[in-house]
């Protein structure tokens, strides 16, 4: 008896036009795909270049799993919170689902192609370049379903910035970065207001104490959050008539903005045991607010400072004219820095054991950028990208592919840290048999 011939269901649809002759008696049931793709599939399939991770796709396939019981709870009782969470996870199961498709069908091209006898061989190899094209992109935006979103990356926010150390100089480079910031709002079209600018005039220009910026535009916080640390120029000051190349530093914060009405934010650090502090381990100040707002600013302590005792994080909050709302968002701010300080820490362990070594990115945690003037460069020290037109970077232009770069060093090593955290998890759990 004659072996009949099968196809897979990718070349089924091309095989009715371009080889018509073929008739549905000559292909096999379904079923058999999936007996003779068990005895194909190979170890070195698995380990080809643009196949997700293992890890990576049993974690996918973990929240897949989650969200598939999400919803079944959610048709027998609706729930805000649980509908949320399996909204959230519903990228990552339609992501999985996808690349578990492209998957089964390049092996099912394989073992087409490899039948000689088969008389879709040839079709089914042409087929097989662009399945791979498939699952590359399928893998990728399954990788970018499982890179969580920052929790207060819808929110607009208020950029901080400071002198840090180098004297006269330093205020002059904090200045130097308003300018920037300012420039690049402008390009963006971002609608900003300036809540304080302080300045004194110094040798060589105009210098800055303090300066800080409301942005108004949501989604703000989830670009400029990149900007937070510690800015580093190298340059001969103005007061130096030796030549010789000083370095100062310049401190960026980017916060949050929670907005005044109870509804605008919803409380996730309240559930995350990251975030749990001692009420009695944080020092709270209250102060007038500065800058623009008339008698208000004069005369109400609205202003809210915060202070971890034990991490020693600070989180100073002037966004409303109500000290409660101002208390309320300081804590929630609080929190979640704690928790993020405390994630940090346990994912440098799981990198630390992944990579094994003793510790990752010592003293560059804060440092973030370094302008170098002699040499017209800006180096970010995170993506390790560099801008050979240090005056158009300053003036905003050059700024948004920077932080890009870094918005995709951020994603990419969230990737490893999921990594690491499975692996540390697998093996907590072996170590246990």
């Amino acid at each position: 008896m004659i072996r009949p011939q099968w196809v897979c269901r990718h070349c089924l649809s091309r095989a009715r036009t371009v080889a018509p002759r073929l008739t549905l008696a000559r292909l096999p049931l379904a079923q058999n795909i999936g007996r003779r793709q068990s005895h194909t599939s190979t170890r070195a399939d698995e380990d080809e270049d643009f196949f997700l991770a293992e890890s990576l796709l049993k974690r996918a396939k973990q929240l897949a799993t989650e969200h598939d019981v999400l919803e079944r709870q959610l048709m027998e009782d609706f729930d805000t919170k649980t509908a949320a969470r399996a909204g959230h996870l519903r990228p990552v199961s339609e992501a999985l689902k996808e690349y578990e498709a492209a998957v089964e069908n390049l092996r099912e091209l394989r073992v087409l192609a490899s039948d000689p006898e088969s008389d879709l061989s040839s079709m089914a190899a042409d087929d097989i370049p662009p399945t791979i094209d498939q699952i590359r992109t399928s893998s990728a935006a399954l990788t970018t379903s499982l890179v969580p979103r920052h929790q207060f990356a819808a929110f607009p926010c208020t950029i901080e910035i400071r002198p840090g150390t180098g004297g006269s100089e330093a205020t002059l480079f904090a200045n130097d970065l308003y300018k920037m910031y300012t420039s690049l709002l402008g390009t963006l079209r971002w609608q900003s207001s300036v809540i304080s600018y302080q300045t004194h005039n110094e040798i060589g220009g105009e210098g800055c104490s303090e300066a800080i910026i409301s942005v108004s535009t949501p989604e703000s916080y989830d670009l400029l959050r990149h900007e937070a640390g510690v800015h580093r120029v190298q340059r001969i000051p103005a007061t130096e008539n030796k030549g010789r190349t000083h370095t100062s530093t310049a401190t960026v914060m980017v916060l949050p903005k929670l907005g005044d009405d109870e509804g605008d934010f919803e409380h996730g650090t309240d559930d995350d045991p990251l975030a749990q502090i001692d009420m009695k381990e944080v020092k709270v100040d209250v102060m007038r607010a500065s800058g623009a707002g008339g008698q208000h600013v004069n005369r109400t302590e609205s202003a809210v400072r915060m202070t971890h005792i034990p991490t020693g994080i600070v989180v100073a909050i002037q966004d409303s004219r109500s000290q409660h709302k101002n208390r309320s968002s300081a804590l929630t701010i609080l929190k979640a820095k704690v928790a993020e300080k405390r994630r940090k820490e346990k994912e440098e362990e799981a990198l630390s054991m992944r990579r094994g070594v003793v510790k990752v990115g010592a003293g560059r945690s804060d440092k973030i950028r370094t302008y170098n003037f002699t040499q017209n460069r800006v180096t970010d020290h995170r993506s390790g990208q560099s801008n050979h037109d240090l005056p158009r970077l300053m003036e905003g232009d050059g700024l948004i592919a920077m932080i890009e770069g870094v918005q995709e060093w951020d994603k990419q090593r969230s990737v490893e840290v999921m990594l690491a955290l499975q692996e540390m998890e697998d093996l907590k759990k072996d170590s246990k048999k």
